[in-house]
């Protein structure tokens, strides 16, 4: 999906080319067509090539798996996700990090 994202549309030779230690030829359309089974691709054909696109954003996609991430892990709590990520860099958050956390926090709470 990375690979497609990146570069707005790709062959399966494109998202094999731009990977590094890529998996077999063979794997990667299948891969792709997987994607294209659960939805996270549609494809044309420009004569006996197929062509993926995303059919949503990287944005859209990400807040999707960024909510099935905090249901699945975090019981629903951003709370809980901002703890662990905190946790994680060692509790060694930079003035800036600060700033930009605390700003983005009361954004949310003034309801912007």
């Amino acid at each position: 999906m990375d690979v497609v994202f990146k570069l707005g549309r790709a062959t399966a030779a494109d998202v094999q080319g731009a990977l590094e230690d890529p998996p077999s030829y063979s794997a990667v359309r299948a891969q792709l067509r997987i994607l294209e089974d659960k939805g996270h691709l549609r494809h044309r054909q420009d004569g006996q090539t197929y062509v993926y696109e995303p059919l949503r954003s990287k944005e859209s996609k990400t807040k999707t798996e960024l909510r099935r991430l905090l249901d699945t892990f975090f019981a629903g709590s951003t709370r809980r996700a901002i703890s662990a990520l905190v946790d994680l860099s060692d509790g060694e958050l930079d003035d800036d990090e600060r700033v930009r956390l605390k700003k983005l926090i009361d954004s949310k709470k003034n309801g912007k």
